[in-house]
């Protein structure tokens, strides 16, 4: 068949049509590989651990996920929403605290632990510097003594008043087995509640030169504003004692038994979710928070940017100063996506 030059010329520039048409297909799929695909954070309802969330949640945005609405609740039920598949991931997930809850939402068999958020992070009590010093007060089981209790107690019973965590949290639990481990029942009482009240209310007693007596966390915005050796110090447990008996743990911090594991929050995953999208799975593996930069965010909360808008003004400036870092997870993320559908 006859094929005139004009024929063949526009032959030709079809065939150059489609295939840049092709080629920008597959370089928008290789840069968005989640374009198209819904994904539901599951968050627990404090405040404080936002920050990172909005973190992670930027990434896969950027990676072209649909990111839903996160499903905000108390930490177990968080994770049972990702082990059922409620929910796709979370940020939020403590190794050591969260164990039991995990286990109880299927495990490995459901979930994926993808990497660490946040390494080396610290729970205890602390009691303020003055009295400690003063009474020579180290240990939590100096308080079984009733003289040296009645300095922290706040109601007139005569018992110390612990500041304790919120029920639900994971903390609690491991608290009251320490109240009955150490003996402490008849000279300490846990008021539990509202945590950043509870915590509100000990601020202003430390401020106004009083004892103070408190569970807490590292990080955190309380550690901004009773600084641990110049304005409080840890107390130590006389040996480890955590419920289930795992004492093997690591409890241990500059010295110190602080009687609760050394702990670590890890990024998990739905296994279906994440085995179906490699991509969200290795940005999440790679993404990490320093605990001075969440304790620092959260000091601006507790001075008032609390508001959401708040909280994603700081995760994005957080990923302005650190986008080096952050576009290397996504070009990880990008490529492990690559190699997965090849």
């Amino acid at each position: 068949m006859y094929e005139s030059p004009f024929t063949r010329r526009l032959l030709q520039c079809a065939c150059a049509i489609a295939l840049s048409v092709t080629c920008l297909g597959a370089s928008a799929s290789t840069d968005k590989p989640g374009e198209g695909v819904k994904i539901t954070p599951s968050f627990p309802s404090v405040d404080e651990e936002r920050f990172r969330g909005e973190i992670a949640m930027q990434g896969l945005r950027e990676l072209g996920y649909n990111v839903q609405k996160p499903k905000e609740t108390e930490y177990a039920t968080m994770i049972l929403a990702v082990g059922y598949g409620d929910a796709d991931f979370s940020v939020n997930l403590w190794d050591k605290l969260h164990a039991s809850f995990y286990e109880k939402a299927g495990g490995d068999q459901n979930m994926v632990k993808a990497g660490d958020i946040m390494p080396g992070v610290l729970q205890g009590y602390l009691i303020d510097k003055k009295t400690a010093d003063q009474y020579n007060i180290k240990y939590i089981t100096d308080l079984k003594k009733p003289e040296l209790a009645k300095l922290f107690d706040t109601d007139g019973d005569g018992k110390a008043d612990l500041t304790g965590c919120n029920p639900g949290w994971g903390c609690e639990l491991v608290i009251a087995h320490h109240m009955k481990a150490y003996d402490l029942d008849k000279t300490v009482h846990v008021n539990q509640g509202s945590y950043f009240a509870l915590m509100a209310d000990t601020i202003t007693r430390f401020k106004e030169g009083k004892p103070v007596l408190y569970y807490t966390w590292v990080p955190q915005w309380v550690a901004g504003v009773m600084v641990e050796g110049r304005d409080v110090v840890w107390l130590q447990v006389p040996n480890t004692d955590l419920p289930g008996g795992g004492n093997s743990v690591d409890t241990t911090f500059e010295g110190k038994n602080l009687g609760f594991a050394v702990d670590k929050v890890e990024a998990v995953l739905n296994r279906a979710f994440a085995d179906k999208n490699p991509a969200a799975l290795k940005f999440l593996s790679l993404v990490q928070i320093s605990a001075a930069d969440e304790s620092a965010q959260n000091l601006k909360m507790q001075n008032g940017e609390k508001n959401l808008s708040d909280i994603q003004r700081h995760a994005q400036a957080w990923i302005a100063a650190h986008r080096q870092q952050f576009d290397q997870w996504l070009q990880a993320a990008r490529a492990t996506a690559v190699q997965a559908s090849n």
